[in-house]
């Protein structure tokens, strides 16, 4: 154990407070003048210089010394302890002091960070995943649906026909109760068609633009269907009729004139009509839509005589009137595709 022995003149550094008992130290004797071994050759200048040092710094020293040969080293004064000892505290505080807290705010903020990005990609992937079923329970219900009216409108006795005799005979008996439609409401039969066809068209576009099968937007195939139900079906049926009382005629140059007209000022109206009603379901401003229908009307027309005159050769040339519409539509699942991109 270390136990107070001399003063060294490497051990005798200033304190930061003076000591209560420094002038009883200076009265006694053995503290002015201590005696020194002779081995260590210290002369009295030194002791001198160790009184002066005394004196004018009024501060004591600790001086060390051990039998250990750790304990011989240089001695330690106390305000360099202190000192060393602040060092040591403010690089603890460190830790929870301002810098410390940025470390740990930063390594907080980053660790919640990082799970609320983890957070969030759940939730897209929850979200996803609920959209996907959501189409396709959409899907898979209109096609049940669809499928469930073409085999049983002769459910009465097209039970027990071979699987040949029902491949046979339901599109006869389907064509037979389209046709019983048009007759009892054409309008609403048509509208019908239409709608169907531009929400499976518009379905069709998104997945040639490259969404998965169950992952389309089904917003945007809503609003093509709404279009293609409320104005293109019932328009289609008037505008046929009205052609036919246009052009009255049973010459060969018929059926070029229909084509001509259909192409020109019905074309340009129904893709007016088109883009102008889907950017009101958009919410667009009318300025949005004045300018997006006049950057696509040219382009749309022009991209219009490359499919539509031969297809209408056969419209006009070929396929009665009441008939016309559903030969239409189902060029229409091509032309759909092209209006969607």
């Amino acid at each position: 154990m270390a136990s107070i022995h001399t003063i060294s003149p490497h051990s005798l550094l200033p304190l930061s407070k003076p000591k209560k008992n420094i002038s009883k130290n200076l009265q006694n004797p053995q503290f002015l003048s201590p005696k020194l071994p002779k081995s260590q050759g210290f002369s009295r200048n030194i002791q001198s210089w160790h009184l002066n040092s005394v004196f004018q710094e009024e501060l004591d020293v600790i001086p060390v010394q051990s039998g250990d040969s750790v304990d011989q080293q240089e001695g330690m004064g106390v305000s360099q302890i202190e000192r060393e000892g602040t060092e040591l505290a403010s690089q603890v505080s460190g830790f929870g002091g301002s810098e410390g807290q940025l470390s740990f705010e930063g390594f907080s903020s980053a660790s919640s960070s990082g799970l609320d990005g983890e957070s969030r990609e759940r939730e897209l992937e929850y979200e996803k995943l609920i959209d996907r079923t959501i189409n396709a329970t959409i899907v898979l219900a209109a096609g049940t649906y669809a499928i469930t009216k073409l085999l049983t409108i002769d459910r009465d006795y097209w039970h027990g026909w071979t699987l040949f005799e029902i491949l046979r005979y339901a599109p006869q008996h389907n064509w037979s109760a389209y046709e019983e439609a048009l007759k009892t409401n054409p309008v609403l039969a048509k509208m019908m068609i239409s709608g169907v066809v531009y929400s499976i068209g518009d379905w069709i576009a998104q997945c040639y633009e490259g969404k998965p099968i169950f992952e389309f937007d089904r917003t945007r195939m809503f609003r093509s269907g709404i279009v293609g139900f409320t104005l293109h079906g019932s328009l289609s049926h008037y505008y046929y009729q009205f052609c036919e009382e246009l052009f009255p005629f049973q010459d060969w140059w018929v059926v070029p004139a229909k084509v001509a007209f259909d192409q020109t000022l019905w074309a340009a109206a129904w893709n007016s009509i088109y883009f102008t009603v889907l950017g009101f379901l958009r919410l667009e401003s009318p300025a949005s839509i004045f300018s997006e229908l006049t950057a696509t009307f040219w382009p749309m027309l022009t991209a219009g005589w490359k499919l539509w005159p031969f297809a209408h050769l056969i419209t006009y040339g070929v396929v009665p009137v009441e008939q016309r519409l559903l030969w239409v539509d189902c060029v229409e699942l091509i032309w759909v595709t092209i209006l969607s991109t």
